[in-house]
């Protein structure tokens, strides 16, 4: 899909034929109608044990209490994987940055948070990554944001003489598997799932970018989206659904998987029989939903692209533009989090051989099981902020999500298996998971 095709944002209400796809409430809304068909008895895949939800949601404060005891939580951020073993890599980046305008140092860390993004995708249980720097040895998601933060460091991704701290259209096309493998220090003794699939979105992004500055003069690298959001850095406040509609936007060509919906590319957007019309407006918290005949039967997701909205709030407001409607933005409906309501006994297979196969994104099972993760984590999060004793604007989804659910996945899935794999298996390329 031409990026001239793809201008979504719905906080602006854009008339592009999938811009209700786009809609982080549309994404409830959609969700919702999946779950009453389990609630209803009709899904043949789930039921749901809601008398769980109470232990998960004490499991999930207790656990936040121990990594954040003041309860001062940071944002479910890839940042946060930047600090794997301790370090401040951040202070290392902007030592490095001393100098540069406030505006260039933003993009900077846009171009470093989109690529790192782009290559969080599962590393696979056996995988590991050794920092030089710090001789730390680290795994899964952690390993892979510090293998692509010192990649960014050396200049990986930068086709600039002199300046190795960014991420250019002309050195992200030439990105392939070996390049990944080096970065990744991968091979037939430490394999990692997907390289070529992770390859694929870098040389696409670097295609997009290239047109996308093409078409608006500013520079061809994913920092042009800080540029795209704050008006070349003079806008002081930036809504949440604002920040995924222009990474929807400008990201919107490189996908190489996912659906298409009425002949154009959707993205982390799938199928499903009960999914029902029903759409909403995030830019309009509270007013009347609508039905959009023209995608009915999908139900949108965008983890990636919410994971990277997600990402960049931070370099935002190091930036110093305020972040508004937080809660917008839903739920990550992937391994961890929607691991946590298997292992928690929230969300029921009817069929525990189910979870022994290999599956795809597209098939109902896990369609469902995501939607239904959409749902159960807006209502987790209620029950964990009463354990807390802080409001939603004290402790929005994004908090949650860090405090949090995702490591609280991680954590039960240890406990139940040795491997700490995830309760179900996905066939992933590297771009949905």
């Amino acid at each position: 899909m031409a990026l001239n095709e793809a201008r979504i944002d719905p906080a602006r209400g854009s008339a592009h034929p999938l811009a209700q796809l786009h809609d982080p409430a549309t994404i409830r809304a959609r969700c919702k109608a999946v779950m009453g068909s389990v609630e209803s008895g009709v899904s043949p895949n789930f039921s749901l044990n809601r008398s769980q939800l109470p232990a998960v949601a004490d499991r999930v404060a207790a656990l936040t209490l121990r990594r954040f005891p003041d309860l001062v939580i940071p944002y479910h951020s890839r940042w946060r994987h930047f600090e794997a073993g301790g370090l401040d890599r951040k202070a290392e980046m902007d030592a490095l940055m001393a100098g540069r305008s406030v505006a260039e140092q933003a993009r900077a860390r846009f171009d470093l948070t989109v690529v790192s993004v782009l290559l969080d995708a599962g590393a696979g249980p056996s995988w590991t990554y050794k920092e030089s720097p710090s001789g730390q040895t680290l795994q899964r998601s952690e390993g892979l944001g510090v293998a692509s933060f010192r990649a960014f460091l050396a200049g990986t991704f930068s086709s600039t003489p002199g300046d190795p701290l960014r991420a250019d259209a002309a050195s992200l096309q030439r990105v392939d598997a070996s390049v990944l493998r080096t970065v990744f220090q991968s091979g037939s003794d430490n394999p990692m799932v997907g390289l070529e699939g992770r390859a694929s979105l870098l040389s696409r992004l670097g295609q997009a970018m290239e047109r996308e500055a093409g078409r608006s003069g500013l520079q061809a690298r994913p920092g042009l989206i800080f540029d795209r959001l704050t008006e070349h850095g003079t806008q002081d406040s930036v809504a949440a659904v604002a920040v995924l509609g222009e990474v929807l936007r400008s990201l919107a060509p490189i996908w190489p998987s996912g659906s298409n919906v009425q002949g154009l590319a959707g993205g982390d957007v799938w199928p499903h029989r009960w999914a029902g019309s029903e759409v909403g407006s995030a830019a309009e918290p509270g007013a009347l939903r609508t039905t959009d005949r023209t995608t009915e039967g999908w139900v949108p997701f965008h983890k990636l692209s919410q994971w990277m909205s997600y990402s960049l709030l931070e370099p935002l407001q190091w930036a110093g533009v305020t972040v508004t409607g937080l809660d917008a933005l839903t739920g990550l409906p992937e391994y961890r989090n929607g691991g946590l309501l298997l292992d928690g006994g929230v969300i029921v297979p009817r069929d525990p051989r189910l979870l022994s196969r290999t599956w795809k994104p597209r098939d109902e099972f896990i369609i469902e099981w995501r939607a239904l993760t959409v749902m159960l984590l807006d209502e987790l999060a209620v029950l964990v902020r009463a354990r807390l004793g802080k409001t939603a604007e004290e402790l929005p989804l994004a908090c949650i999500l860090e405090g949090g659910t995702w490591a609280a996945g991680r954590e039960i899935a240890k406990e139940l298996r040795p491997d700490g794999a995830p309760p179900l298996r996905i066939e992933s390329d590297g771009t949905v998971f």
